[in-house]
């Protein structure tokens, strides 16, 4: 099924042989996109471990925390069209390199426990250094290395990779903290040392990128300007148009867009457990919610690899629905009072939300869009699909602000839960679809 539905869309968009690369080549590249998506995003959403800690050390609130996040959303919303337009022009490693470095560098400003003001500044810097100039960049590089039939491996790899190595850095970041806790010198100063390992390996990562060449990019590159000899390069506004027009890429808008927000809800785990009667102590569900993490490598390789043998879309399918009945169970089990059962269901969203996440990117594979503008088209779906980014943080800041303890969390997971169905619905929709082109 996959194969029948799957080729004829992702003809234009990669070949048994990408680029000419070889398949060392080509995992070698990928290898170092994962290292840079796994080190870069972390340091953004310590929120997910760590908040507790971050409202007393910054001296804020929930609402205060979900205006810092709304702002960061903003300035996303804002770079994803550009991020796009930009990565069809300048070498992905150029800027991926400014982007870890850049990344980095404000993690050392945000170490000093800085005022509120200053820390929307330096979460708008960093929209830019993580949206604008990393975010486009990375996927379009993933789908052109990309064999026809590998797509569900390859962009399953990245996201279960970089979770891999979203997951060691956690479990040594924990480590950091707990040691600073427990040797007295208190959580401020652990989690200092938590910005200090996340900002030193960004820097790092970037001055170690800047030393290889993406032999890919440049053959990429020295294709397209041959082919701009025989022809003029289209407008933007005719190539929006031409996306505008595919309704495939609206489905899969709303599917990035409802899945997303199924992954936002894991960054309130952490708090969850620390309420009501559940009260775990930070460390202690920072331990759950680390775990966690480590399922990202399991759903996003095991769900590239069941989507390239089952089909991409319909795996997405299941784990979606799988993912709702999941939060649905996290908000009726705490009366159940069984911390290890909670403590499952915590690390089974996990699976579903990483397999989410490995997929949804493959879809772009029944749109029939052409490389030339498969960056713009990835900034396209971005805006939709990421703009709860946007008001998400609101709604977690007010809800769990205006109904305190665990009441607040139930009824945004009981939200999250209901515009996942809706992702699932939008997902049968495509595939529903697709499979009409091919009959």
């Amino acid at each position: 099924m996959q194969k029948s539905v799957a080729k004829p869309f992702a003809a234009d968009a990669a070949t048994s042989n990408p680029l000419g690369a070889s398949a060392a080549q080509r995992y070698g590249q990928l290898f170092l996109l994962v290292l840079a998506a796994g080190a870069i995003y972390p340091i953004l959403y310590l929120r997910q471990v760590y908040q507790t800690t971050m409202l007393d050390v910054f001296h804020i609130d929930n609402e205060q925390l979900g205006y810092l996040y709304s702002v960061l959303g903003i300035v996303f919303f804002l770079c994803y069209l550009p991020s796009g337009w930009l990565a069809d022009r300048v070498a992905p490693r150029l800027l991926i390199c400014f982007s870890l470095i850049g990344t980095g560098a404000l993690g050392l400003w945000y170490s000093t426990s800085p005022a509120f003001p200053v820390l929307m500044v330096i979460f708008c810097c960093w929209g830019l250094t993580t949206g604008l100039t990393f975010w486009a960049s990375v996927l379009k590089r993933v789908r052109m290395i990309a064999g026809a039939n590998e797509q569900g491996r390859f962009f399953g790899l990245l996201d279960g990779g970089r979770g891999l190595v979203e997951a060691l850095l956690a479990t040594i970041a924990l480590a950091l903290f707990a040691a600073a806790t427990s040797g007295g010198r208190g959580e401020a100063a652990g989690l200092r040392h938590v910005i200090y390992l996340y900002s030193f390996t960004c820097i790092a990562l970037g001055a170690l990128m800047s030393l290889f060449k993406d032999q890919a990019a440049q053959a990429a590159a020295s294709e397209e300007g041959q082919a701009e000899d025989g022809e003029t390069r289209s407008s933007l506004l005719r190539d929006l148009a031409t996306l505008a027009s595919i309704p495939q890429l609206w489905l899969v808008a709303a599917v990035v867009f409802c899945g997303y927000q199924i992954f936002w809800a894991t960054y309130s785990f952490s708090a969850y457990l620390q309420q009501g009667e559940l009260h775990m102590s930070v460390v202690a569900a920072g331990m759950v919610t680390t775990l966690k993490l480590w399922m990202r490598p399991l759903g996003g390789i095991g769900g590239g690899y069941l989507g390239d043998r089952f089909s991409n879309v319909r795996v997405l399918i299941v784990a979606m629905f799988l993912a709702v009945l999941g939060l649905i169970g996290l908000i009726l089990l705490p009366a159940l009072r069984n911390m290890a059962l909670l403590g499952a269901v915590v690390l089974f969203i996990g699976l579903m939300t990483y397999a989410i996440r490995g997929l949804y990117w493959t879809l772009l594979d029944h749109c029939a869009i052409p490389m030339r503008i498969t960056g713009l088209a990835i900034g396209m779906v971005s805006l939709i699909g990421y703009s709860s980014d946007i008001f998400l943080p609101l709604v977690n800041g007010y809800i769990t602000q205006h109904y305190a303890g665990m009441l607040g969390y139930q009824i945004y997971f009981a939200y999250v839960a209901a515009i996942g169905a809706l992702g699932g619905v939008a997902a049968l929709a495509l595939k529903r679809m697709t499979h009409s082109k091919t009959v």
